[in-house]
C-alpha cells in the first residue's frame, strides 16, 4: 500500500485541526476517528465526510473557494481591467528585475530556513558584527545562530557558485511554462500535466506532494479514460492536510509578472493555480501576491499597491482581516523594527509557512524598503520561512523599484550567471537568459491571450 494506516490516521487528525481553525464544528469527530475500524475503507469514508462538516454557529468569517463566490466577496469597487496603459519594453525590464530580485531573496534566506525570528537573528548576528543584514549569510553567522538549513553548503556566502535549486524558484518557472504553453487559458488539468512532466516529488511538500502523488496515480488511467477536470478540482477537498499554508503563495509570482497593471487577471490566474492544491487562506494569499506584483509595475504609491491587492481578497475572510490589520500597523509604525514587534506580538503563533505573520512582514518590508537589496535583507531578517518570503518580496520590490532600484551586479555576480533548478526536462542554465525569458511574459499574455478577460468581467458582460 502507498500509505500506512497509522500515517493515514495521523493525517486525518491534522485535517481535523485544520477544520477547527477554519471555523468548522469538529465536536465528536476526533472520538469518531479513534473509534473507526482500522481499515482503508473506513478512513477514506471518514475523510469524505469531513468535506461536508458544518461551520460553528458563532464563526464570524465567510471564506469561499470557488472563483465566482470569491469575486462576490471582494471589494465591489475593485478595478476589473487595466490600472493604466503599459509599455511592454519597460514591463519586460521590470519583470527581469523582479525575477532576479526574487532569486536573490530566495538564496539570501535559504541557509536560514530553520524558522528563526528576528530577535534570535539580531542577537546572534550582532555578536559577529553582521547586524543589520547587508549581504548573503556567512558560515560564521550560521555558527552564531546555532542552526542552519541543509542547503548551507551551497548557499552560504563564501560557498555560492550558482543559484541553488529551490522550490520557490521551481514554481515561478512552472507558472512561466503554463503561460508560455497555454496562455491565460490554462486549466488545472494543464497544471497537473506540467507537474507530472517537470516536478520531482522530492521537491514538493504538503498539499503539493499530495496532489503530485494523486496526479501520478490518475495518470495510470489515461489509456482508459481521461480524468475529468471537475474531479481534479475536487481533489483538494479530501485528504489534503495543511491546505492553508504558503505552498500556493510561492506560486504567485509568474502571474503577477505576466499581467502588468492588470491585478484582476493576475489574481484570477493565481486562483486557478493555487486552488489545485490549496483552500481559503492559502488561495487568498496567492491572489493577493499576484495582484500586488501586477499593480506594483504601474503604481507609484506603495500603500496603493497593497490596498489594490486587498481589493481582490474576500472582505470577510481571516486573511483580509490579518493583512489589513498588518497594513495599518506598518503605516502607523515609526520604522520596520517597531512594525515587526507589533506584527510578531499579534501573529507570532503563525510561524514557518503560516502566512498571516509572513504576509504582515512582507507588507512591512515593502513599505519600508529603501531599495531591493535593503528590502530582501529586511524580509529575511524577520524570519519564519526566510527563503519563500525573501523570494516573494523580491518579486514585489523588483516590480516596484525596477532596474534602477536593484544593484544587479552586487547581488547576482556570486551566481556566475548559472542557475540549477529542481525541474525535470528543463535545460536553461543561464540566469540572465532565464530572466529575459520571464521578461517576455507580459508580451506573451498581451499577444496570445488578448481576448481573455477575468471571469468576473466576462460574467458581468454576459449578464448585461
Amino acid at each position: 500500500m502507498l500509505l500506512s494506516l497509522p500515517f493515514l490516521k495521523d493525517q486525518l487528525s491534522v485535517i481535523l485541526r485544520n477544520k477547527f481553525a477554519q471555523g468548522h464544528d469538529t465536536s465528536g469527530y476526533l472520538h469518531r476517528l479513534e473509534s473507526l475500524p482500522t481499515s482503508y475503507d473506513a478512513y477514506f469514508t471518514f475523510a469524505q465526510s469531513l468535506a461536508a462538516m458544518p461551520l460553528r454557529h458563532d464563526w464570524p468569517y465567510y471564506e469561499p473557494d470557488t472563483i465566482e463566490e470569491i469575486w462576490k466577496e471582494c471589494d465591489p469597487a475593485r478595478p476589473l481591467g487595466m490600472l493604466s496603459a503599459v509599455n511592454l519594453e519597460e514591463s519586460s525590464r521590470r519583470v527581469e528585475t523582479a525575477f532576479l530580485s526574487s532569486v536573490c531573496g530566495s538564496m539570501l534566506g535559504k541557509p536560514l530556513e530553520v524558522n528563526p525570528n528576528l530577535y534570535e537573528m539580531r542577537e546572534a548576528f550582532s555578536k559577529v558584527g553582521e547586524w543589520p543584514l547587508r549581504a548573503y549569510i556567512s558560515d560564521e553567522m550560521l555558527r552564531a545562530l546555532g542552526r542552519r538549513h541543509w542547503s548551507w553548503f551551497e548557499t552560504a556566502r563564501d560557498r555560492i557558485q550558482f543559484v541553488a535549486a529551490d522550490d520557490d524558484i521551481n514554481y515561478t518557472l512552472m507558472g512561466m511554462l503554463a503561460l508560455e504553453q497555454f496562455g491565460t487559458a490554462f486549466t488545472q488539468l494543464d497544471v497537473r500535466n506540467l507537474w507530472l512532466n517537470h516536478l520531482p516529488i522530492s521537491t514538493t511538500w504538503g498539499p503539493e506532494r499530495v496532489m503530485l502523488l494523486r496526479s501520478g496515480l490518475s495518470y495510470l488511467e489515461l489509456d482508459k479514460s481521461p480524468i475529468p477536470l471537475e474531479e481534479i478540482q475536487r481533489w483538494g477537498d479530501v485528504l489534503t492536510p495543511d491546505s492553508e499554508l504558503c505552498g500556493a503563495a510561492i506560486r504567485a509570482d509568474a502571474y503577477g509578472y505576466a499581467c502588468p497593471g492588470n491585478p484582476a487577471l493576475a489574481a484570477e490566474l493565481a486562483w486557478r493555480d493555487a486552488s489545485f492544491t490549496h483552500r481559503r487562506t492559502g488561495v487568498y494569499a496567492t491572489m493577493f501576491l499576484a495582484a500586488a506584483i501586477a499593480a506594483a509595475q504601474v503604481l507609484d504609491d506603495r500603500i496603493a499597491v497593497i490596498d489594490t491587492a486587498l481589493q481582490f481578497i474576500p472582505q470577510r475572510s481571516r486573511f483580509y482581516e490579518s493583512a489589513s490589520t498588518c497594513r495599518d500597523i506598518v503605516i502607523k509604525a515609526g520604522d520596520w523594527l517597531e512594525a515587526y514587534d507589533a506584527i510578531h506580538t499579534r501573529y507570532g503563533e503563525f510561524q514557518h509557512c503560516g502566512i498571516h505573520q509572513e504576509i504582515g512582514t512582507l507588507i512591512n518590508t515593502f513599505l519600508f524598503a529603501e531599495n531591493v537589496g535593503d528590502g530582501i535583507c529586511k524580509q529575511v531578517a524577520q524570519g519564519n520561512d526566510t527563503d519563500s518570503f525573501g523570494a516573494s518580496v523580491g518579486s514585489l520590490l523588483g516590480a516596484w523599484f525596477g532596474p534602477d532600484g536593484f544593484d544587479r551586479d552586487r547581488w547576482t555576480s556570486p551566481f556566475q550567471d548559472t542557475i540549477r533548478t529542481g525541474l525535470a526536462y528543463f535545460y536553461e542554465q543561464s540566469l540572465s537568459q532565464l530572466a529575459a525569458r520571464l521578461g517576455r511574459l507580459p508580451r506573451i499574455v498581451s499577444e496570445k491571450s488578448h481576448k481573455i478577460v477575468p471571469s468576473e468581467l466576462y460574467n458581468q458582460e454576459n449578464k448585461a
